[in-house]
């Protein structure tokens, strides 16, 4: 009889929870969306294209998400991934939407990484905005358990991972607001 860790029990807690939303058109349209625009940090340089030209101009803070979101994909993709090598969840049964299946480490989930992180810089010195960011992030962090391309412990390492980059690049880059 094998021993099921702490981390299995959370992974399992977490989907079973999830599955009652599966098979609901609106969840499956909300979660395999927010993948699908998760994929490549696509909703957060939409977000840093805003921040440069949309009504609170900052310049500064649209070069600094764009720069960190290249630097933070490099970092996740080429070297934690490469380090843990984790396998994705098995699904084998149909998908309600196409969906990208990536081939690299399950751990740390990137879409995770790139959306705490974004919603760190996004939220700097804006803590009114702070709620809006960090519940996009959420969704598109959620969706990877969602659709099954995660596990739940997956996205909490990503979770954790990306606020700790975006919170260090807010030390080391200071920006004129």
């Amino acid at each position: 009889m094998s021993k099921v860790s702490h981390v299995d029990r959370f992974d399992n807690a977490v989907n079973n929870f999830l599955e009652r939303f599966r098979g609901n058109r609106f969840f499956d349209g909300l979660f395999y969306f927010a993948s699908t625009v998760g994929d490549f940090s696509i909703v957060w340089y939409f977000s840093a294209v805003i921040k440069a030209i949309g009504p609170d101009v900052n310049q500064d803070a649209a070069m600094r998400l764009a720069l960190s979101l290249m630097a933070e994909s490099i970092f996740i993709n080429v070297f934690v991934k490469s380090f843990f090598k984790r396998s994705r969840p098995v699904h084998d049964g149909p998908r309600p939407h196409r969906l990208r299946i990536p081939v690299t480490s399950s751990f740390p989930s990137g879409h995770a990484s790139s959306g705490f992180m974004a919603a760190t810089l996004l939220s700097d010195g804006q803590i009114i905005q702070m709620p809006l960011w960090f519940s996009i992030a959420l969704i598109v962090a959620t969706s990877r358990i969602y659709v099954r391309i995660h596990h739940a412990s997956d996205v909490a390492g990503g979770a954790i991972i990306g606020t700790g980059i975006g919170l260090l690049i807010i030390n080391l880059w200071v920006i004129s607001s």
